[in-house]
């Protein structure tokens, strides 16, 4: 007959989790969130300033500088010149990567939030919660 051994029970403390704890929790998971939606933003912003950086270098390309080249406004195309679109293009380029800096800054000032509640809550909760991201 096999000897089966069993381990002891495995201790857990019992926590009591008060009303600031789980307002620390819910405020971790908004962050998380916020900070998973911001970083695909910036994912999409620097594609689009990618496109804007490669319209610009086929711009360059071109020999015929009488050409109206056309610029997307809105859902309307409109014809510009080569010089005056690349001023355009470099303004959008401009425009957009100040909004990936904002939204980097923004990241990072989540991070730290996210870096203080982690030790906080950890401190109370030791082993019995996990902050760790999924992933999947």
């Amino acid at each position: 007959m096999a000897a089966a051994t069993m381990k002891g029970p495995v201790a857990v403390e019992d926590v009591v989790v008060t009303f600031e704890d789980q307002q620390k929790i819910n405020k971790f998971a908004r962050n998380t969130s916020r900070m998973g939606e911001l970083k695909n933003e910036i994912e999409s912003k620097k594609k689009t300033l990618q496109n804007l950086q490669d319209a610009s270098d086929e711009l360059m390309m071109l020999d015929d500088d009488s050409l109206l080249v056309p610029y997307q406004i809105g859902g309307v195309f409109i014809g510009h010149s080569q010089e005056e679109t690349q001023e355009m293009l470099e303004a959008a380029k401009e425009a957009l990567e100040q909004e990936v800096k904002g939204l980097e800054e923004r990241v990072t000032e989540i991070q730290q939030v996210l870096g203080d509640l982690k030790v906080q809550l950890y401190a109370k909760f030791g082993n019995n919660i996990n902050l760790e991201a999924d992933e999947s």
